[in-house]
């Protein structure tokens, strides 16, 4: 698994929870970067505990993303802590473009089509390509062609550069013009029945977060951090279809308007509350 992967990826726990090192990656994201991107070993460990996480896991978690080369251990004023890589830094900004500044693709924007054939020689590539893709939000025509809207392309570029396969790949952006129904080939790129799922999860698990009273900056805290954590698989999964083509009553409206507003609601009383713990 590779630093993207970690930090993009976020796996539910036994129990319907999700990952200790997911809840870390949003810690990190969310408020270590005010700090210069590093956050004291006890610091990590008080803002866990309010997410219902134990030292052990937490110790046991960081360790894992050390080894994953997303934190770099580092002591300041004493203090022994962990700050954020430079590659973490940047795919982190890159997260935050697609989490919270999503965009919702046009047919205008065109299709972005990507052909490769990676020999069996770096077949490892291949695996990675192939997960990096998915990760982006592409869906696969056939073995080897795979397509998103057309903002996509950037993304995909770095991806291809990064890697090193420029020479084994082939780059396409254009409008359909013929055969098929666009909206009957969305359905077969993209498993759109398993993010009509995701989505409604996700309106059901927050929807009462919603009415709750920030009062309490604590539960904000917990409540913020993990809806985050959830929430980010979900513009990886969804590259930002266009209306057009989903179904009438497509819960990624929905969900992201919920996201929105709990985001809203959430995000000042959960400072609040990081503000007091790092003092």
């Amino acid at each position: 698994m590779t630093v993207v992967d970690d930090i993009a990826e976020a796996e539910d726990a036994p129990g319907g929870g999700v990952q200790p090192r997911q809840l870390i990656v949003s810690v990190y994201g969310l408020y270590a970067r005010r700090q210069g991107g590093w956050l004291s070993v006890a610091s990590v460990v008080r803002l866990m505990a309010d997410l219902g996480v134990d030292a052990q896991a937490v110790r046991s978690s960081i360790s894992r993303l050390k080894r994953r080369g997303l934190l770099v251990a580092e002591k300041r004023r004493g203090a022994a802590g962990y700050t954020l890589s430079p590659a973490a830094h940047d795919i982190l900004s890159e997260g935050d473009a697609r989490i919270f500044g999503r965009r919702r693709a046009t047919l205008g924007d065109g299709w972005l089509v990507v052909v490769f054939s990676v020999p069996e020689t770096v077949r490892e590539k291949r695996y990675r390509l192939r997960s990096e893709l998915t990760r982006l939000g592409f869906g696969t025509v056939a073995p080897g062609v795979w397509i998103a809207p057309g903002h996509l392309e950037s993304e995909a570029a770095e991806v291809l550069e990064r890697l090193e396969l420029t020479a084994n790949a082939e780059v396409f952006r254009g409008q359909h013009v013929a055969f098929g129904e666009p909206a009957h080939n969305i359905a077969r790129w993209w498993d759109l029945a398993a993010l009509d799922q995701l989505y409604a999860e996700f309106l059901d698990r927050y929807r009462p977060v919603e009415q709750r009273s920030t009062g309490d900056p604590r539960a904000a805290f917990a409540d913020y951090v993990e809806m985050v954590t959830r929430w980010r698989r979900l513009p990886y999964a969804d590259p930002g279809l266009p209306l057009e083509l989903l179904p009438a009553d497509w819960k990624g409206l929905r969900a992201q308007d919920l996201f929105a507003r709990l985001r809203e609601k959430l995000a000042a009383p959960a400072d609040d509350h990081v503000t007091e713990a790092l003092r």
